[in-house]
Parts: C-alpha cells; structure tokens; sequence
C-alpha cells in the first residue's frame, strides 16, 4: 500500500514534474539527477530522498497557483516542501531540504569558486534569497546540527541539471521513500 503523502508526491510529479521553472531540465529530471548522484556518493537513504525531494515545494507553489507562479520573488520553497513533507518523514530527510537554500548561501561564502559552478537559475536565487552569507551567518550556520548533509544535497542540487543525463526512473525511489517514513506513517 503507499502512503498518502507519497502518493501525493508521485501525483504532484507527475502533474507539473515537467516544468522547467528557470533551469535548462525539468524539476522531474533535477529531482532523478540529484537523487542519483546522492546514491552514487553512498549517501544514506534519508539523505537520497531529500535530495529527491528537495525541490517539492516548487511544484507546490505550481500546484497552489495552478501553475501561474512568479519566478522572480523567493517563494521560500525550501518552508514549503519542509512543512509538507514533515508529516510523514523523518527529519533525516526534511532537515536538509528545510537547509538547502542556506547552503547555497552558506557555499558561496566559504568557497567562492563555488558561485562561478551556479547555473543561471541558481544565481538569480541567490540574489532573491539573499546572497551569500556574511561570515556570522555562515558561522551559525556550520553550527545548526545536520548542515553537513545540506551542503551535500546543495552540490548534488547545482550539479543535476545535465541535459539527457539518463538516470533511474522516478518510480524507482518509491520503495526508498517508505523506508524512510517517519514512525507515525508507516
């Protein structure tokens, strides 16, 4: 049987997974390349389905405004997902999805060789969601506990946006995502 929420996950990729929302792929075939290059580098499960799902609260913005969505504010997709996702997941998965956004931030503070890899997409966030860290941010910011794997599913995020970078299925993460269900959703 699947669980609601991931039921309601498959539906929402699968009704507006083919939106490109300022990238050169679509947010189905980000959230595939992320994923797989989570498991490529031995990332732990949880940590496989953030990377999966770390967008999720873009399509939610899609599907709240039926699709008519305004790329040049920050619509804090990173709350959104988080508190969608919450419901039913282990903090493994939803603490670094609800950290993401910071560790782009957080990146192009500490590395800045790091901004010149953004895609065209990401550095225009980045100006939206308020530019890289000052050096007190990025100090409370190594001290928030899982900011490690938030930085990973930060460099797998700039790097899965291969065009025909061809990679598991979607469907195949389903399995994974019950298996890190949290203990009142399983």
């Amino acid at each position: 049987m699947i669980n609601d929420t991931i039921n309601d996950i498959i539906n929402i990729y699968a009704k507006w997974g083919t939106q490109k929302y300022d990238e050169i792929i679509s947010q189905l075939e980000h959230a595939e390349q992320c994923a797989a290059l989570a498991q490529q580098s031995g990332a732990t499960d949880e940590l496989i389905v953030a990377s999966l799902l770390h967008d999720i609260g873009h399509l939610l913005e899609l599907e709240s405004k039926s699709g008519n969505v305004n790329i040049d504010i920050d619509d804090k997709h990173e709350s959104t997902g988080t508190k969608f996702l919450a419901k039913s997941f282990r903090s493994g998965v939803t603490a670094p999805i609800a950290l993401h956004v910071a560790a782009k931030r957080y990146l192009c503070a500490v590395e800045p060789a790091y901004f010149g890899t953004l895609s065209e997409g990401s550095v225009k966030s980045l100006e939206l969601q308020g530019g890289p860290m000052t050096d007190e941010e990025a100090r409370r910011f190594e001290g928030l506990v899982g900011f490690e794997d938030a930085v990973s599913l930060r460099r797998w995020d700039e790097q899965g946006k291969i065009i025909d970078f061809e990679v598991a299925p979607f469907s195949t993460y389903v399995p994974m995502m019950h298996s890190v269900l949290n203990d009142l959703s399983s």
